[in-house]
């Protein structure tokens, strides 16, 4: 039987990217912050004891940029949940675009306008690295660490990577001030360790979905 696997990548190796859209029922402009890099590295041993083939990789890359094409967006989350679901509260980016470089599968996140999506844009232009991982299921041979039958779900935005080469840097061709900003940077550095963080975050989010006025 297939096991979930939870992959992370080294932020060093992602980039940030804004750039300016016009919103065709407003007819005003919007800035969109993306995320680009590597999100899964082929034929290296991870900080989790996993390898994973080229082929494998390519696979994996290949079903997804097909739903890509057919127009089937595909959400990540603000760090992994505990299983494959896709939950639309935790969203903060859909996937763009997916492709292959090498031995490693790269992609392109769009970072969403909602509660999630806004702490990820307050910490990326707090210039503080977020790293990627892959989210997906597949066989893993217990003796080598060779995984098979690999399948990706979605790409997740998180804090600790676990591919040695995995930190998608932003790149910015202006940077955009948010009101939230500073808070959650502070949050980011203080929520593995501090009780009192964590519940101060879940505070900060319902309050901001009041501002959103998503509630």
């Amino acid at each position: 039987m297939k096991q979930s696997l939870f992959e992370y990548t080294n932020p060093s190796l992602l980039t940030t990217e804004l750039s300016e859209s016009v919103d065709e029922k407003t007819g005003q402009k919007q800035k969109n912050l993306y995320m680009k890099g590597i999100c899964i590295q082929g034929n290296v041993r991870n900080h989790n004891q996993r390898i994973y083939p080229v082929t494998e990789i390519q696979n994996a890359v290949n079903t997804l940029s097909k739903l890509l094409e057919q127009g089937i967006p595909i959400l990540g989350h603000a760090d992994h949940p505990d299983d494959l679901q896709i939950s639309i509260d935790r969203v903060s980016h859909s996937i763009v675009s997916m492709w292959m470089e090498g031995a490693n599968g790269c992609g392109k996140l769009k970072i969403l306008p909602t509660p999630m999506g806004n702490i990820v844009r307050a910490i990326l232009e707090s210039d503080v690295k977020l790293g990627v991982s892959s989210r997906g299921s597949g066989n893993v041979n217990e003796s080598t660490g060779y995984v098979s039958d690999f399948e990706i779900i979605t790409i997740d935005a998180v804090c600790t990577p676990s591919g040695p080469d995995c930190w998608p840097k932003p790149i910015y061709e202006s940077l955009m001030n948010q009101k939230h900003g500073y808070k959650a940077l502070e949050i980011a550095e203080e929520l593995n360790t501090n009780p009192r963080v964590q519940k101060y975050l879940k505070e900060y989010v319902t309050n901001l979905f009041k501002e959103l006025k998503l509630r």
